[in-house]
């Protein structure tokens, strides 16, 4: 602030009351303001978008000779203690029989003293009160916050693309306490320098503490119970409880139908399942990029079924990628990414 504007406000008996920036509804008085005479400018510029400014001084006057809300009085009566006379005065004055009483000059300053005393007491009882209303309809959705000297925070701010787009931006460091609601906050991003926002733009800082979660599932329980790999049949246990006779018949039965005792996967051809689609539709999903290091896997994956008969090699428009899943040995699960064929598959249920 200059120094010519603090004797202006000594001289006047003025309280200068600094707002943060970026929290307009600290200015809440002026910001209004603001508001009433752009809506009110919007409605000449419709009618004559080049003479707007011509209407200014009227429109100021309009402002200024009806009531306040929170004093209620217009400002014009409070500074010249009297009301002021508008069109609807003057029209008022023409329609109304008889003459004005006159008042000699020392009267009329007696009188204007006193009622300028009078109107300074009930403006500020009736601001008071408003005050009062403003702040208990303001504090029903509040809560108290308060922050500590070199405690990280976030500050939310306009982006450098636009001024009607915040977010938060961060962390910076609080060096002071300015007031009951405002502090000081250093930003580095601007070359150490040091500015004055509201507790409404600042949110506490919490550094994230890594954290290591782990869950044991039991083997194959996510997907079913595993496939092994080829390998020897492993023997069928005969149970050391049976007679020679029944542990002979049981090692007969194992060579009759050693196919269904083998733990690999087969097929039956007994029955079968058609996968309906909407027609006209194909699915060919580009294949997804593998690490060099899986690109063998899949190929021992590849040959593996195959020599089990699970999979055959097959020339067709449809094609689904190849997505591998890691298991809890670290081997990993080959699997088929078919969410897009379920998307147009037709189901029963």
């Amino acid at each position: 602030m200059s120094r010519t504007m603090k004797e202006l406000y000594g001289l006047l008996k003025v309280k200068a009351i600094r707002t943060s920036v970026y929290h307009p509804a600290t200015d809440g008085l002026c910001e209004r303001f603001n508001r009433t005479l752009k809506s009110m400018i919007r409605k000449f510029v419709l009618e004559d978008a080049r003479n707007w400014h011509q209407c200014l001084d009227p429109l100021l006057f309009a402002v200024r000779e009806v009531p306040q809300a929170s004093t209620g009085f217009s400002p014009f009566e409070l500074l010249h203690g009297r009301r002021p006379r508008g069109v609807l005065d003057l029209i008022k004055e023409n329609w109304k029989e008889g003459s004005s009483d006159s008042k000699n000059g020392i009267q009329y300053v007696i009188d204007l003293r006193a009622k300028l005393h009078s109107l300074g007491v009930m403006s500020r009882e009736h601001l008071h009160q408003a005050q009062e209303n403003q702040k208990r309809l303001y504090d029903k959705g509040t809560r108290l916050r308060n922050l500590t000297l070199g405690e990280k925070v976030l500050v939310l701010l306009p982006t450098s693309s636009t001024k009607l787009l915040a977010k938060w931006q961060g962390p910076f460091v609080v060096t002071r306490r300015v007031g009951n609601v405002d502090y000081e906050v250093v930003r580095p991003d601007r070359g150490d320098s040091r500015q004055i926002y509201h507790i409404n733009l600042l949110k506490r800082w919490i550094d994230v503490v890594p954290v290591a979660f782990a869950t044991t599932l039991p083997e194959g329980e996510e997907f079913g119970p595993e496939v092994p790999t080829p390998g020897p049949v492993p023997p069928v246990g005969r149970g050391e409880d049976l007679p020679g006779s029944q542990a002979a018949d049981v090692g007969s039965l194992q060579l009759q139908f050693a196919d269904v005792f083998s733990p690999l996967p087969g097929r039956t051809p007994l029955i079968t399942h058609n996968i309906e689609t909407q027609p006209g539709l194909t699915v060919r999903t580009r294949p997804y990029r593998l690490p060099v290091n899986k690109q063998d896997v899949v190929r021992r994956e590849l040959a593996a079924m195959l020599e089990l008969g699970v999979v055959e090699e097959f020339h067709s428009d449809w094609c689904s990628p190849v997505v591998l899943v890691g298991k809890l040995d670290g081997s990993v699960r080959f699997c088929v990414d078919y969410r897009r064929v379920n998307a147009v598959s037709k189901f029963d249920a």
